[in-house]
């Protein structure tokens, strides 16, 4: 039983938020908290990769019922992140229900302060969402949260794993879509993919051109 008195705790974290490529990720954590948890497992960010990896399977069998879904860059350029994230949030909710978890008695635990869930599930028009309590670094101290966190962020990292042999110049193995100073070489480089957040990359300003023209750059 939970604080808030709920039988179920759905733990949820999102990954890829500050990404400049690829799509935002939100995993979705049920847990039985009798049962012991993974040994090493916390905060996907404290995790080093082949940790992370190591630990995934290990956490989806621990977890009573889990999901992640994601929102593309596509729906975060047209929508904003705040929306983009709430949309994550609706699949990987709506994923859970359909793997059997009846949402009956449950809160949402949400990393951070601030609530994008419920406004994606008004928009969607979800009559049964569970409310939400937000608890600032749940991430690192809720079990439920950080294996929410572990399978999203290996889910993400595995997506723009895939897509490197397409676009192999924005090494994407290792920064998983972030802006490492080797990425935005390649985009000013090559320019921008199908897959990049276009409206988070940097436009040259008129002055950027006028100091071109003049040979100043």
């Amino acid at each position: 039983m939970s604080a808030e008195g709920a039988r179920w705790v759905i733990g949820c974290d999102e990954v890829g938020r500050g990404a400049i490529a690829g799509p935002v990720g939100v995993g979705l954590c049920v847990v039985d908290i009798s049962r012991r948890v993974p040994k090493g497992l916390r905060d996907s960010k404290l995790l080093s990769e082949p940790k992370r990896v190591e630990l995934q399977p290990t956490v989806a069998r621990w977890a009573l019922w889990s999901s992640v879904g994601m929102a593309s860059n596509e729906e975060i350029d047209a929508y904003g992140l705040t929306a983009a994230l709430g949309l994550a949030g609706i699949r990987a909710f709506e994923a859970l229900c359909a793997s059997g978890f009846d949402v009956t008695d449950s809160v949402l635990l949400l990393d951070g302060k601030f609530d994008w869930f419920t406004p994606g599930a008004r928009a969607a028009g979800l009559t049964d969402a569970p409310p939400v309590t937000m608890r600032i670094k749940a991430d690192m101290t809720c079990a439920s949260v950080s294996g929410a966190s572990v399978l999203a962020k290996v889910a993400r990292d595995n997506l723009m794993i895939g897509h490197h042999d397409t676009h192999p110049h924005y090494g994407w193995v290792s920064n998983k879509g972030y802006g490492s100073a080797a990425h935005w070489a390649a985009i000013n480089e090559r320019g921008a993919t199908p897959l990049h957040r276009h409206s988070w990359l940097r436009t040259p300003s008129l002055f950027d051109d006028a100091f071109e023209v003049e040979g100043l750059s």
